[in-house]
């Protein structure tokens, strides 16, 4: 069967281990968004970390990249990317697509789909999903509503065209993932103190606690606790290692400020834990993901820690399932919210919740939040 792509694309495989082939990769990107006014560029430190063969995630996954060119110039990319933790967990036989980003050129589009659909039927596997960047546990979806605003540290942003030329390459939803945004302002101190008075009172043997700099390292086991028993159920969850827990909080520390974060515990046993970090992307905007450049001075007072960015993500809340129902959620989102009314942040973006989470999503509502941004992971059956 003739290959239907025009002969002037071309796709050029990309080995993730080589930092030539990953700047290669990286730098598709700019040819993308131009003068996007929301488009936040991940750091190319961050990036060459994520891909890079130093990421425990590459233990269990094998990954190919690859650029798509028209008339020399690279117009695209794509990730296919096989887990077998995944694989595993889920009894399934499904790749998936990430990293995707593509010019406005539907050919190069397809062409990308298709050598992904193609490496996985070679291999024996029935169903692509994604995007995942690389996976679940990382940014994953493609924005489908609410491309108004800028996304914040670790969500996706992309051009309304994306949805378009996903569909066209055989691509359903799978599930939608919402983000919620909250007024921290407007949630009144009295109220917060409220849940967090109501919850002591009835779980007294339940003590919260705030994860500081200097207790991160003694906690950080009790949050592995915490993580993969929390959102062992949840659709396509995938439980990360420690090594991968490890890699992830070195990622994140830097970030970490103390009262944003807190762990719940029982007789010295983790019950759940709340991550909130400040979303450095409204500063780091203008590098366009080089932090070696003259925006980098704009920057610092907020690299440093003497300006607060305006805004702050709640990046994860879980609770051990023997513990849910007993309001540890509402208790740690209050004291975050209140922290975050000390420290002079603005606003909070709860991210991301799946569809059908509807407790969860009915608890952040309790707080004044409102959804505002919708993302979608799809399945194409090969």
């Amino acid at each position: 069967m003739p290959d239907p792509r025009p002969a002037d694309i071309t796709l050029t495989p990309l080995d993730y281990r080589s930092k030539a082939d990953r700047n290669r990769f990286i730098r598709v990107a700019e040819t993308v968004y131009g003068n996007d006014p929301n488009w936040v560029a991940t750091l190319d430190s961050e990036l060459h970390q994520v891909l890079g063969p130093a990421n425990p995630f590459h233990q269990h996954a094998e990954v190919q990249l690859w650029v798509a060119s028209r008339h020399g110039k690279d117009v695209g990319r794509i990730a296919a990317i096989a887990d077998r933790s995944h694989n595993e967990e889920h009894g399934e036989r499904t790749i998936f697509f990430g990293f995707y980003e593509c010019q406005q050129d539907a050919a190069a589009s397809a062409a990308l789909f298709d050598e992904v659909a193609a490496w996985g039927r070679t291999r024996g596997f029935n169903r692509v999903r994604g995007p995942m960047n690389p996976s679940i546990n990382d940014e994953c979806g493609l924005l489908v509503e609410g491309f108004e605003r800028p996304p914040v540290l670790m969500m996706a942003y992309n051009p309304r065209y994306y949805a378009d030329f996903v569909e066209s390459a055989g691509y359903t939803k799978a599930k939608d993932l919402y983000a919620f945004i909250i007024d921290v302002a407007a949630a009144p101190e009295k109220r917060l103190n409220h849940f967090r008075d109501k919850f002591a009172k009835r779980n007294p043997e339940i003590t919260l606690r705030k994860i500081t700099l200097k207790s991160l390292t003694e906690d950080v086991p009790k949050i592995k606790q915490v993580y993969n028993r929390a959102w062992e159920k949840n659709w396509a969850a995938v439980p990360m290692s420690d090594a991968e827990i490890d890699f992830l909080v070195v990622r994140l520390k830097p970030l970490l400020i103390d009262g944003l974060a807190w762990i719940a515990e029982r007789d010295g046993e983790a019950a759940g834990f709340l991550l909130a970090l400040p979303d450095f992307n409204s500063v780091l905007q203008p590098l366009r993901g080089k932090l070696l450049s003259l925006g980098v001075f704009r920057a610092l007072p907020y690299l440093l820690g003497w300006r607060r960015p305006p805004i702050m993500r709640l990046v994860a809340l879980g609770v051990r399932r023997e513990f849910q129902g007993r309001g540890v959620e509402s208790a740690m989102l209050a004291g975050t919210l209140a922290a975050c009314q000390r420290e002079g942040f603005v606003e909070c973006e709860a991210s991301w919740t799946l569809e059908d989470n509807l407790p969860v999503q009915r608890m952040i509502e309790l707080f004044g939040g409102r959804r505002y941004k919708t993302y979608r992971i799809y399945d194409r059956v090969l």
